[in-house]
């Protein structure tokens, strides 16, 4: 049996934007800041945030090396046609 590597939104149709992560990041702030959670819901609430924390990072790093690709190593832009999606 071979061990499953997570992956933020591994294997998820649409995973969340950044903008989506970050707003429901701040209803689970909210809601562990309110203090009416058992311990079982605040770990669970704590688990998801966690799961949106990296996958945010990860959408950070990706945009970072874009950014990073199209200054090249001068600063220089580099321009180049952006790859084609499924469609």
């Amino acid at each position: 049996m071979t061990k499953k590597t997570e992956t933020p939104d591994a294997g998820d149709q649409h995973a969340p934007s950044l903008e989506e992560r970050l707003k429901r990041l701040e209803e689970i702030v909210r809601s562990l800041e309110a203090a009416d959670l058992d311990m079982e819901g605040a770990l669970t609430l704590f688990e998801e945030g966690v799961e949106h924390v990296r996958g945010a990072e990860e959408t950070l790093r990706i945009a970072e090396l874009k950014v990073e690709e199209l200054l090249g190593p001068e600063e220089d832009p580099v321009v180049r046609p952006l790859e084609e999606g499924p469609e």
